[in-house]
C-alpha cells in the first residue's frame, strides 16, 4: 500500500503541519489572505496578524501581490481572521513562494 492509499485517519494532516507558519491563501473570490496559521477546524482556517487583501482595490495581480508579500513581509491589517475552507483554492507556506 502506498502513501496515497492510506485511510484518511492515517494520512498526515498537511494543514496541521503549517500551524505556526506564515502562509498565503488563495480563494475563489478576488481576495488573498496572508498571515500566521494558528488554528484549523472542519470549516475554517484561522490566521493571526493577517493581511486580507482585496485585489479589486489595486492594479496589481495576485501573483505580484504574493511576490511582494514574500519580499517585504505581511502588511497586517487584521489581528485575527477566519477563512472558510470551502472558498480556498490553494495554500502555500510563505517560505515556499519563489521570489
Amino acid at each position: 500500500m502506498n502513501k496515497n492509499d492510506e485511510a484518511p485517519s492515517q494520512q498526515p494532516d498537511v494543514i496541521a503541519q503549517l500551524i505556526g507558519q506564515q502562509i498565503i491563501i488563495d480563494v475563489t473570490s478576488p481576495y488573498v489572505y496572508a498571515g500566521t496559521l494558528c488554528e484549523e477546524d472542519h470549516r475554517y482556517l484561522v490566521l493571526e496578524n493577517a493581511d486580507v487583501h482585496d485585489l479589486r482595490d489595486t492594479n496589481t495581480t495576485r501573483e505580484l501581490y504574493v511576490l511582494d508579500t514574500r519580499r517585504y513581509g505581511i502588511r497586517t491589517n487584521r489581528q485575527r481572521v477566519l477563512v472558510q475552507r470551502s472558498e480556498i483554492v490553494s495554500i502555500s507556506a510563505l517560505d515556499d513562494v519563489l521570489a
